[in-house]
């Protein structure tokens, strides 16, 4: 039975997980993709699957990009998928009911990673994202800079079934990943108006660690979970480390313009 929902997807260079992405919505009624480039194997890929379409589009930006593929989508419902993810069959079994019931509007699904080529275990606690709901209540604020979210305008219930992301082939990309969006975050709470503090450049590495691997249970991952957890913490370093570059930027560029 095919499922009343448009999955957007944004693209560069994802053809490792393209064909088990697509495989796990076959079953839904559109499939947009937005590539921003890619020179691998995308294109072909998405050629052999009926319900897809694929498009060029230069890169605008993470929740811009999004929202570009989002306006693509013609279902009453969307379902946002990164081109590294692939949807479980349960939660696949899970958007079919809440489609079919109608009263909610959204559902807020676990994102269980994939770390050195091993998926976490099943009680850590994941981060949640609202992923799945009703397209005309969805929107992005595109002035975000990474880690964006569809904000929803009504009823978000959490789902039980996950989305499965396996991106984080290594240490390196993992690394890679943190370099450019601690860049992208600081970038951000500066245009805000925002300034480090040093309490939180002493204090923000121990306590990221100590919610990453006890609180969110990572240390059931052995030593991925260690490492995964060590990175997760200097990433938040990262963040605070830049803002405080990006103040002293902006001071100077302050005194320059007096003098």
């Amino acid at each position: 039975m095919t499922i009343a929902c448009s999955v957007y997807i944004v693209t560069l260079n994802c053809a490792s997980w393209l064909d088990a992405l697509l495989r796990s919505v076959e079953d839904f009624a559109q499939v947009v993709i937005v590539d921003s480039g890619s020179t691998d194997a995308t294109y072909e890929i998405a050629g052999r699957f009926a319900n897809v379409s694929i498009q060029h589009q230069d890169w605008l930006g993470y929740a811009a990009q999004k929202a570009k593929a989002l306006s693509l989508c013609q279902q009453p419902w969307a379902l946002n998928l990164d081109g590294d993810e692939s949807l479980s069959a349960e939660l696949r079994d899970e958007i079919q009911a809440v489609i079919a019931a109608d009263q909610i509007d959204g559902l807020n699904t676990p994102i269980r990673d994939s770390f050195m080529g091993k998926i976490a275990s099943a009680y850590t606690k994941q981060n949640a994202k609202v992923r799945f709901f009703r397209r005309i209540k969805g929107s992005y604020d595109t002035r975000v800079e990474a880690h964006e979210m569809v904000n929803v305008d009504g009823i978000v219930c959490p789902a039980r079934g996950v989305i499965y992301h396996y991106g984080l082939t290594s240490v390196s990309v993992k690394v890679d990943k943190n370099n450019q969006y601690s860049s992208l975050k600081a970038l951000e709470k500066s245009k805000k108006g925002k300034s480090a503090s040093l309490a939180k450049l002493v204090m923000i590495m121990p306590l990221t660690f100590f919610k990453s691997y006890f609180l969110r249970r990572d240390f059931l991952n052995g030593r991925r979970g260690f490492i995964g957890s060590m990175i997760n913490a200097f990433y938040a370093f990262l963040k605070e480390a830049k803002l405080y570059e990006y103040t002293l930027n902006k001071s100077k560029e302050i005194i320059r313009k007096q003098d």
